[in-house]
């Protein structure tokens, strides 16, 4: 239960990221940096996300539903 918890709070910072990325995009008018560095912030989550799910699928910790 914990693992999905959170599974779901990392998606959550996922998605927060991204629309972040939006405000500044539209704030900054594309000038800034902020934008890069809110979508380099939600690509790096996201493939540790992806990395963590793979371990955890390949030791066992993540498995089919019984």
């Amino acid at each position: 239960m914990l693992l999905k918890i959170f599974i779901v709070i990392v998606l959550l910072v996922i998605v927060g990221s991204l629309f972040s990325a939006l405000f500044y995009l539209i704030k900054d008018k594309g000038e800034g940096k902020r934008t890069v560095k809110a979508l380099t912030l939600r690509i790096s989550l996201s493939l540790g996300l992806f990395l963590l799910l793979m371990i955890g699928y390949y030791l066992g910790i993540i498995g089919q539903p019984q």
